[in-house]
């Protein structure tokens, strides 16, 4: 049998999917309380850096941001494919590539904090 990086791609895009759709309609609803109104404390500035600059905190927030772009890359694979854009190879190329950079700068970028 022919080895096959599907797994790891269907892995990633499970992974992503269950966690975007639990924790984005929280990030939402989190950030529209920031931004209409006075928000609580534990939404103040400072208690969000401390959380951004715990270890913890970094590996959430990376596990969350490197998983919603594989989600995406994928659901955006598969939607062209349906719509009829057959070029699969150069899709798959551009959309995993764009997930592997934005992974690997989420990375940098919260090492910085």
């Amino acid at each position: 049998m022919a080895k096959s990086n599907k797994p790891l791609v269907w892995g990633l895009f499970a992974a992503g999917g269950t966690l975007t759709a639990f924790v984005t309609p929280v990030l939402v609803y989190v950030t529209l309380m920031a931004a209409y109104g006075d928000p609580p404390a534990a939404l103040d500035y400072e208690n969000i850096q401390a959380f951004a600059a715990n270890w913890l905190g970094k590996l959430a927030l990376f596990v969350v941001i490197s998983l919603s772009l594989w989600f995406a890359a994928h659901r955006l694979r598969t939607a062209l494919h349906g719509l009829g854009l057959r070029a699969d190879t150069a899709i798959a190329v551009a959309g995993y590539g764009i997930s592997a950079v934005g992974t690997v700068l989420a990375a940098y970028y919260l090492v910085q904090i």
